[in-house]
């Protein structure tokens, strides 16, 4: 039986205790939310009746927390984590069994845990629409980018074509006439070489500034992939790299430009050579669903640097040293995918390398 001091005690505690909550949650730094979320846990488990034998889990989408353990077995007081009305996490609050029961617990307990688990999902709520905002904000001034570089690159492009032409054609007839001179042949190789370099960038802006002339139609795209990575063998066994195709059906409608795509899977794949280390594997994996088809390539290479995230897709950033990539491919990339009206994205493959995710819409 409790003293009224001592249920006035434990009420003080409960009342201090979100009152704590909600202030870590008022003055939480989105960037740091693992850490809210471990004071949070601590701040419950100095809330309950025998809060030296309490032990707390805390579970969320973002992080996994667990108290100092009181014991083998528990009995536990639960409530759901919601996150736009669905249940995205657990909270439970346990003393190490037999010693106790549900008994012991408190029903105000059972409140301040609702309580708390509502508070922590107004700040999931929050920390997801802040997330979409910056991610919405990122597509709008990527597509501004990609804009306005379209417009000038596809001047540029038309531009360029014609001189190139001239230089390989020119190049090529005066090779043939020099062909006794080692030096001279040598270094028209380098102008042939060099030149051959510069129309596969201008094709590659032509394509980024939807210059190039597309024909869809309805394809089986499983043939279309396989041929695209067998035409990449010799590369890959250059590198020494393997490539790995793994399809859910033999057969994935799609209806999309076979050039096009094509670029896609070159692009994605001789990047992710280009990056991986010998014996390593390139992973392509492509599912048929009802209105989508999923199209990922995992390779094992060094990955994405954290601070070039957000510059991956944008036009002419590369990684690469001068000479050795035009910073188009991946905005390439993007371009058709959009015009696909889909979607790519990328994210760290474990427990190294990188993973790139396109989703294609099967549109009429």
């Amino acid at each position: 039986m409790h003293t009224a001091e001592q249920k006035l005690k434990e009420r003080i505690k409960e009342l201090t205790c979100l009152y704590e909550v909600t202030s870590l949650i008022v003055n939480s730094d989105y960037e740091q939310i693992e850490e809210v979320l471990r004071a949070i846990a601590n701040c419950l488990q100095r809330a309950w009746q025998f809060d030296e034998e309490t032990y707390v889990e805390l579970e969320t989408p973002i992080i996994s927390i667990q108290t100092e353990e009181r014991g083998e077995a528990y009995v536990f007081l639960e409530s759901p984590i919601k996150v736009f009305n669905e249940p995205k996490g657990v909270i439970r609050v346990g003393y190490p069994t037999p010693k106790y029961t549900l008994e012991d617990f408190l029903v105000e307990e059972q409140q301040l845990l609702d309580n708390v688990c509502l508070e922590v999902g107004n700040l999931l709520e929050r920390k997801e629409i802040k997330d979409n905002q910056e991610s919405i904000r990122r597509q709008v001034e990527q597509a501004d980018r990609l804009r306005i570089l379209g417009e000038i690159t596809a001047g540029i492009a038309h531009e360029l074509n014609t001189p190139l032409a001239n230089i390989l054609g020119f190049s090529e007839l005066l090779r043939e006439r020099v062909e006794n001179d080692t030096i001279a042949t040598k270094d028209l190789d380098k102008i042939i070489s060099n030149t051959i370099f510069s129309r596969e960038v201008v094709k590659k802006l032509m394509f980024f500034a939807c210059e190039m002339p597309e024909e869809r139609t309805t394809l089986n795209i499983v043939p279309i992939i396989k041929d695209a990575i067998d035409l990449l063998r010799t590369t890959l066994a250059k590198n020494e790299v393997s490539c790995e195709l793994e399809v859910n059906t033999e057969h994935i409608e799609l209806r999309t430009d076979k050039i096009q795509l094509t670029q896609v899977l070159f692009n994605l794949i001789v990047n992710a050579i280009y990056f991986s280390p010998p014996q390593s594997k390139i992973k392509v994996k492509v599912t048929d669903k009802k209105d989508k088809v999923i199209m990922v390539i995992s390779d094992e290479g060094s990955g994405i640097p954290k601070d070039k995230e957000n510059s991956v897709f944008d036009p002419f950033f590369t990684t690469k040293p001068v000479g050795e990539g035009s910073g188009l491919g991946l905005s390439v990339v993007h371009g058709i995918i959009q015009s696909h009206k889909g979607s790519i994205t990328h994210a760290t493959n474990k427990p190294r390398g990188t993973v790139f995710t396109i989703e294609f819409p099967k549109l009429k």
